[in-house]
């Protein structure tokens, strides 16, 4: 998957990606699509899987890496697990290249309409959650002065 038009909204990007996977209406199947887009991402350079960069209370590897160009977030993700990349990436995908306020109070609850995190293991679901909240808190500490709620 790659990310949206920069000129879509949050919720326009969570819709069309709902709107393609509710195509297919066996939640395996969608899950093995999910997966098999994590296969074909591009892994992350050597150069940024870094102890920095990586997700804390993750049984395996999993590493976040945020940025902020032109006021606008960008962030890559890779694992060692299929499932995490898979889902990771779906999440950074989704919200890369938007405006930090627009993803403040971002709750991706949709992998879970989907039937797609009840697949995983606890720990796995936890770590997907985490990643949620480390796109949340990066963008509200990158919020332009004066444009905080």
């Amino acid at each position: 998957m790659t990310n949206g038009p920069s000129h879509l909204s949050l919720q326009d990007r969570e819709s069309d990606f709902v709107e393609r996977l509710t195509a297919l209406r066996d939640p395996q199947a969608r899950f093995a699509w999910a997966v098999e887009q994590a296969r074909l991402r591009n892994p992350l350079p050597n150069a940024l899987r870094q102890e920095t960069f990586r997700v804390q209370g993750c049984l395996v590897r999993l590493w976040f890496v945020p940025e902020i160009r032109d006021g606008r977030c960008w962030f890559q993700t890779d694992s060692d697990a299929a499932t995490l990349r898979a889902f990771s990436g779906i999440l950074c995908d989704l919200a890369s290249g938007l405006p930090p306020e627009d993803l403040v109070d971002w709750r991706p609850e949709f992998l879970e309409r989907l039937g797609l995190l009840r697949q995983l293991a606890d720990n796995r679901r936890a770590t997907i959650g985490r990643v949620a909240g480390l796109i949340r808190g990066f963008a509200a500490a990158h919020i332009p002065a004066g444009e905080a709620s």
